[in-house]
């Protein structure tokens, strides 16, 4: 079971990206998934997580989870030490960072894949909206669905009009990773 772990703040997307990789998964692989959200009253800019399962099986833990395999960091103020506590020792974290100081290192023996999808968001969207961008970064560093799939699900999820877009933001992302140009 592949375990992925989404923090953001309220109003990043962060649950919507956790359901493009549950669909993806589900719809156009023939997997399982589960996709959930775990926030209560808050507003938009408090923190927030949000979590996907995928397996070849059926899944019945409906539960939140306290080990994962990626943690998808949206806003880098929320990296710390109690974020990467659960993350599996051969792990990555997935961070949007605009800063040199993460290249190509670890974070406690994690590796860590950084990206200014909030640049990216702008560029494209007009807005920081980075939920695309980091789903994007996500498929290309874990592989854990194709990108044709992830492209799929967003017609799934979004409306005609911003979900060519936002996946001209996949798309840039996976290749900004896959290339390692972040």
């Amino acid at each position: 079971m592949i375990k992925v772990r989404w923090l953001g703040r309220g109003g990043q997307g962060g649950f919507t990206a956790s359901r493009l990789l549950g669909k993806a998964a589900s719809i156009f692989e023939g997997k399982y998934a589960m996709a959930f959200p775990s926030f209560g009253p808050e507003r938009r800019g408090a923190p927030v997580l949000a979590f996907t399962r995928i397996d070849d099986r059926k899944i019945t833990d409906r539960s939140e989870f306290s080990e994962y395999d990626y943690l998808v960091v949206m806003d880098e103020t929320l990296l710390d030490e109690s974020a990467v506590g659960g993350l599996v020792s051969d792990g990555s974290v997935i961070l949007n960072s605009s800063s040199d100081r993460y290249a190509n290192r670890d974070f406690n023996g994690r590796k860590v894949i950084a990206i200014d999808a909030t640049t990216l968001a702008l560029e494209i969207l007009g807005f920081p909206i980075t939920n695309t961008a980091m789903f994007g970064a996500l498929v290309a560093a874990s592989g854990v669905v194709t990108l044709a799939s992830a492209l799929k699900s967003i017609d799934t999820e979004m409306r005609p009009s911003i979900a060519e877009k936002n996946k001209k933001i996949v798309q840039k992302a996976y290749k900004m990773v896959r290339e390692n140009r972040c």
